[in-house]
């Protein structure tokens, strides 16, 4: 008989879990054994950001979610007006004012084998929680980066695009850069270009200008990226999106990563090599501002 050791992190068992229409104690907050997005990463997902009580960019996750669930042929059991209705209800449940939402539809339960002709309907899953990706004092003194050597999928194997619940590429890039000492890696793409870190988007500054992957090197189309692009050219800078390579990063006057849970986090060491005055730079911490006002609406 096995006996599982005690697990340190189980989630706060206040915390109640919306499923499929009812909300669970977090104890009691299960899946089924059969449900394909446990036996085959069979699923799509959104990270969203709750702030002072409101849902941030909620039309721009869920319009993703839709795209990624179409992209797997995975048909929604609810409209995005229902899922949203779903959120709230979740967040009021814990009573939550600033955290983080984890929206998950699976393909459902079904027999075993890839095929999707023998799931029944889809699950929903929300949970609704508080979430501190980096500790505080990285956004002052800044992460240290690799460069993996692990590629990041191609976009026709498994699509960067599609927000699923396969993450074992960014699952092994991320246990090597621990391996070392690292807290974040950046993958290359099978043409050796950068495309993006392990759950975040990635900019380089140069000569007061900025740089990222374009979305054809293999990257998820990140709703923070996307808001910091704006953020930049509101501000006057030049951004482009553009085919960078690992030279780029080790000639980055700057580099920060952006992302829903993560927001905006300096690097400053890649591969052994300091970046800029091995502090996060004067442009990454222009926008971490311009960020922070823009969620809170000020």
């Amino acid at each position: 008989m096995i006996h599982p050791h005690p697990n340190p992190y189980s989630p706060d068992p206040k915390i109640k879990v919306w499923i499929d229409g009812t909300l669970y104690p977090a104890d009691q907050a299960k899946i089924s054994v059969w449900d394909h997005g446990l036996l085959y990463g069979d699923g799509v997902f959104e990270g969203i950001r709750i702030y002072n009580k409101k849902i941030f960019a909620v039309d721009e996750h869920l319009a993703r979610l839709f795209e990624s669930a179409k992209a797997l042929k995975l048909t929604l059991p609810m409209s995005a007006e229902e899922l949203n209705a779903a959120m709230r209800e979740t967040m009021a449940a814990n009573n939550i004012i600033d955290g983080y939402i984890r929206l998950v539809a699976t393909r459902g339960v079904g027999t075993l084998g890839l095929s999707t002709k023998y799931t029944a309907n889809p699950s929903i899953i929300i949970i609704a929680a508080s979430i501190a990706l980096y500790p505080p004092e990285l956004y002052e003194s800044g992460l240290s980066l690799i460069v993996s050597s692990y590629v990041r999928n191609h976009p026709n194997a498994v699509s960067p695009r599609v927000k699923s619940l396969n993450y074992l590429n960014s699952i092994l890039a991320k246990i090597e850069a621990h391996m070392i000492g690292a807290q974040e890696a950046v993958l290359l793409n099978h043409m050796g270009l950068i495309s993006e870190c392990c759950g975040d988007n990635i900019f380089l500054v140069k000569n007061r200008q900025l740089y990222t992957p374009d979305t054809s090197a293999g990257i998820l189309a990140g709703i923070t990226r996307d808001i910091v692009i704006q953020l930049a050219r509101k501000r006057g800078l030049t951004v482009h999106e553009a085919r960078l390579v690992r030279h780029d990063l080790y000639a980055a006057d700057e580099i920060f990563l952006t992302g829903t849970a993560a927001e905006i986090i300096g690097a400053t060491n890649i591969d052994g090599r300091q970046v800029g005055n091995g502090r996060p730079g004067e442009i990454t911490r222009l926008l971490q501002d311009d960020y922070k006002k823009y969620r809170t609406g000020t």
